[in-house]
């Protein structure tokens, strides 16, 4: 009797590195294009967060796995707005929640450049922006972003990036506070100039 190939699975996973939910494994759908921020660099972007994340209102513009935002919740963070427009992303997400019994993540199936376009409300203390790489939509959404009024003062934004594309185009007021590349992702932290 011949015997059945297993089917692939349509998810994998992710781990948690740090915080109340440490080593925790969660499922990530399968999309084409999605790559969750890999351990190393996280590893470096949350010690460079250390002394910012706790109780920290968090916004993830294009979630994806939602990695960064559950790594942020896992250290601290007071709470994790997460939009994307892939509705698999989203209910992925929505279960992670489910599976970590945490209310702080808020998964929005929503694309983020209309999202920024429809005057939202904050303010938030940390936003990752890691778009899809050669999609061309970070400058817009820094722009966008910037323009908002949902960003407390100070504000930090992290952004990763192909290393191959132009730096971005930064908005008035914007400073780099740390940068860094690994392989081919150029990743760095943003602080936003407090208003006087």
């Amino acid at each position: 009797m011949k015997r059945k190939t297993p089917k692939k699975s349509t998810l994998s996973s992710i781990r948690i590195i740090a915080g109340q939910w440490r080593g925790r494994k969660l499922p990530v759908a399968e999309i084409d294009g999605l790559r969750p921020t890999g351990d190393r660099i996280r590893e470096t972007l949350f010690n460079w967060l250390d002394t910012e994340i706790d109780g920290a209102r968090c916004l993830d513009l294009f979630a994806g796995s939602g990695v960064l935002g559950l790594e942020a919740l896992s250290r601290g963070a007071g709470q994790v707005t997460a939009l994307d427009s892939s509705r698999v992303a989203v209910s992925a997400l929505v279960e992670a929640a489910r599976l970590l019994d945490t209310s702080k993540l808020q998964a929005k199936q929503m694309d983020a450049i209309e999202w920024l376009k429809s005057k939202p409300t904050g303010p938030f203390d940390l936003v990752f922006i890691d778009p899809p790489f050669q999609a061309g939509m970070l400058d817009e959404s820094l722009a966008l972003l910037a323009a908002s009024n949902c960003l407390a003062a100070g504000a930090l934004i992290y952004i990763e990036r192909d290393c191959n594309d132009d730096p971005p185009q930064l908005p008035t007021g914007w400073q780099v506070h740390k940068d860094k590349v690994a392989g081919n992702v150029s990743y760095a932290l943003y602080r936003v100039d407090a208003e006087d």
